[in-house]
């Protein structure tokens, strides 16, 4: 984890998205024209909430997120999605 010079708005999160599996449990190398965006990541930064709803997550929890959840934006060389955290789906 690194430490973000940006911080999220309202009820978004910063995610650091997991590295996609180069193989398979059998040992198979996964061509990169292949490979699946991982759907699990790192909170890196929260925002406070709304006014009558605070934040669950916390810098550090691993999660779980929708396949089409979230905006990417690349800092400092590194990818990471920003997106509402109604788009969580569980806490790993």
């Amino acid at each position: 984890m690194s430490e973000l010079s940006i911080k999220p708005l309202a009820d978004r999160v910063v995610i650091e998205p997991s590295a996609a599996e180069t193989k398979t449990a059998s040992g198979i190398i996964i061509p990169d024209s292949v490979k699946e965006k991982p759907h699990e990541g790192v909170v890196v930064a929260v925002g406070n909430g709304k006014k009558d709803e605070p934040m669950t997550v916390k810098v550090g929890d691993k999660v779980l997120y929708g396949k089409y959840s979230g905006t990417e934006l690349k800092l400092t060389g590194i990818d990471y999605l920003i997106m509402r955290e109604s788009d969580i789906l569980a806490i790993i």
